[in-house]
């Protein structure tokens, strides 16, 4: 088994090129879940809430636009 970043780096260079195309396709799933899963944690702990609120403040008063 692979237990170092820099053993998974060799192993993920030997890869043939179909095998690496199917590596990426899955590491880019699994950190956008992961990414999710964290952004869902810090919304329910309400880590994110002043954050919110100061957007909206700044909304409220007229300093946004629309994109």
């Amino acid at each position: 088994m692979l237990e170092t970043v820099e053993e998974i780096e060799n192993a993920i260079v030997l890869l043939p090129k179909n095998q690496l195309l199917k590596f990426r396709t899955w590491y880019e799933n699994f950190n956008a879940d992961s990414w999710d899963k964290q952004i869902e944690s810090d919304i329910n702990k309400g880590s994110l809430d002043s954050l919110a609120n100061s957007a909206i403040a700044e909304h409220l008063a007229g300093k946004s636009k629309k994109i």
